[in-house]
Formats: C-alpha cells, sequence, structure tokens
C-alpha cells in the first residue's frame, strides 16, 4: 500500500497488525519502508522529522497514542519501536507472557529488581512521563544504562507501554522543555479485557494466527525471533 498520510498510515497497520515503528522491517515487516536517510521508493510528502502531523512518521507514534485506543506503541521487536494493534495483542501477550501476570514473573526470577522498581513506580502513579519515573525512583545519570534496559525490558515483556507525552512542570505550574513519552501498564492502556481474552489463548493458536497482508509472517517469528536481547 501506498503511504502518502496518517490516514494511510493507520489503515495499513490496521490491516497488518503490526509493524516495526522504523524504516526497516527486520526481516518482520514495516509499513514505512524506508529510514530517515533514505528517500521513499515511491512519490510520497511523507518524510521522517519534519514535525508534520500529517506526513512525519515520527509524530505518528504519539499521535496513535493520544488520538485512539486501538494502537499501542513501545519498544516490541528486537528492543526497537513498534506497534501492534489491539486485534493482535492479545497473541502476543498469549505468548510473551503466557497467561502470567507481572509478580509471577518476578517472584521466578524471570524481570529483574529493577525493573520491578520502575514497574511500581508507575503502577502507584498510573500514568507517568520518563523524567518523573527517574525522579520518583532516585535514578541517577550513573543508573542511565541499567535504567533504560529495565524499562526496555518490561515493554518487550508486554508489562508496560507508551500512553503519550508531557513536559515537565515548574514550580510556577508552567510547563517547560523537552517532552517526555509518558508510560503505563498495558492493563491501563488496552484493558483488562485484552488481557483476559490473551489468557483464554493458548501459545498454538497464537503462533498459527496469520496476518491479513502479503507478507505473510507468521506470528511466532514475530514474538520469539523479536524477543532475542
Amino acid at each position: 500500500m501506498v503511504i502518502k498520510n496518517y490516514d494511510d498510515f493507520v489503515a495499513s497497520l490496521l490491516d497488518a497488525g503490526f509493524s516495526m515503528g522504523g524504516g526497516n522491517s527486520e526481516g518482520i515487516f514495516s509499513v514505512i519502508t524506508w529510514s530517515w536517510n533514505e528517500d521513499p521508493p515511491y512519490e510520497t510528502p511523507v518524510r521522517w522529522h519534519t514535525g508534520d502531523p500529517e506526513t512525519d512518521p515520527w509524530e505518528w507514534r504519539i499521535r496513535v497514542l493520544e488520538g485512539r485506543d486501538d494502537i499501542a506503541c513501545a519498544k516490541l521487536f528486537f528492543n526497537k519501536s513498534g506497534y501492534i494493534t489491539k486485534e493482535w495483542y492479545p497473541y502476543f501477550l498469549a505468548v510473551r507472557r503466557g497467561g502470567r501476570r507481572f509478580m509471577d514473573e518476578y517472584e521466578d526470577g524471570k524481570v529483574s529488581y529493577l525493573a520491578k522498581k520502575i514497574y511500581d513506580i508507575i503502577i502507584e502513579n498510573g500514568v507517568i512521563p520518563l523524567h518523573a519515573i527517574k525522579q520518583a525512583g532516585g535514578f541517577s545519570k550513573e543508573d542511565s544504562s541499567r535504567f533504560d534496559r529495565a524499562l526496555v525490558e518490561l515493554q518487550m515483556k508486554m508489562f508496560v507501554t507508551l500512553c503519550g507525552r508531557r513536559q515537565k512542570v515548574s514550580k510556577k505550574g508552567e510547563e517547560y522543555g523537552w517532552y517526555s513519552t509518558v508510560f503505563c501498564t498495558v492493563e491501563r492502556f488496552l484493558g483488562e479485557d485484552v488481557i483476559k481474552l490473551a489468557e483464554t489463548i493458548s501459545e498454538r493458536e497464537a503462533v498459527n494466527k496469520k496476518d491479513h497482508t502479503s507478507h505473510c509472517c507468521y506470528i511466532i517469528n514475530c514474538i520469539e525471533y523479536t524477543m532475542m536481547m
């Protein structure tokens, strides 16, 4: 499908069910097939990092989160950004979580202590921007690499997800500075119904689900392969 604007992107994504967030398909699939430093393979006004919400794929990440409730965006494939639609999300959850909740994974040693610390902060606040997570947890610059890995871990395991963006607020109550991405739990963003549906889907059923597009990728390749660290 030729992508000429945001609406084309959404239509293609809903049809496909999932996509890498950047311009590299990584052997899986990407609605946008060219990177920021490449020319599109067809005639289109779509360009990276122009700031135009209609034609800039970078802006679409936040636009789908703030304007829709049927598309999730986070670090989902190869520790990189990606999209999964609400229709497909339960199938990915069925394999990545296997019907288990966060504390099940943590008590079995499958989630790091630092990831739990971040998760607890998100649970306590409901919806919280990145800079506020760091502040609440007392994370320093020396913790930066470990913090980033733990936050990606939570996204890849589908316990937390992006849900918007927010600026810092001064003591006077005025917003300032660069925007930070905002995080919440998957349950809060997509609803408990998605989690409960995932718990009824077997791994075999998830593996056998096919997409609706010509790239014909079995979901097992898009789940297990992209979970490689």
